[in-house]
């Protein structure tokens, strides 16, 4: 996906009041401030609170569900006649403001502190996941060379310790 069409959808979701965190290369890159290489899509975090208006203004810019077989309540991929791809992924946000991916009983979520992060995409402040998570996020599957570039950009920028292959 182009940076121009990143920062349209980023700011078309802010002016319906969506607040949405970058995943995935798009949120590494916007942690380093730069795009560092290619995406094919967007990985997105929003609150479930915010799925009817961040939906109609998606289907408005020609986005529409993406079956595959993976799809699920809290995780799923639209697409528009061009095939950009945005993963979405659902949470609730929690007293402690931990993200609650998914029902409850998984226990998966993603931590108060993976929601901190900053960055930039182009000239927009962007909120994304921390450079910590999207570290911590990059273990437990075989790596292709660009999970291993991000790896790498993020050790360097943030002085972090790079998880075992």
């Amino acid at each position: 996906m182009r940076i121009e069409t990143v920062i349209a959808l980023y700011s078309g979701l802010l002016t319906v009041g969506v607040q949405i965190w970058l995943d995935g290369g798009w949120g590494v890159d916007a942690l380093l401030g730069e795009q560092t290489r290619e995406h094919s899509d967007l990985d997105i975090v929003v609150e479930e609170k915010d799925l009817p208006a961040m939906s109609a203004f998606l289907a408005d810019q020609g986005f529409a569900p993406y079956p595959r077989d993976d799809t699920r309540a809290w995780n799923y991929v639209l697409a528009n006649p061009r095939q950009e791809l945005i993963d979405v992924h659902v949470i609730n946000i929690d007293r402690r403001g931990d993200g609650i991916y998914g029902p409850a009983e998984n226990g998966q979520f993603y931590p108060a502190s993976a929601l901190a992060g900053r960055g930039r995409v182009g000239d927009l402040a962007v909120f994304c996941l921390s450079p910590a998570y999207q570290l911590e996020s990059h273990r437990g599957y075989r790596p292709r060379e660009k999970d291993r570039q991000d790896v790498r950009a993020l050790v360097r920028r943030f002085e972090l310790i790079a998880p075992p292959e």
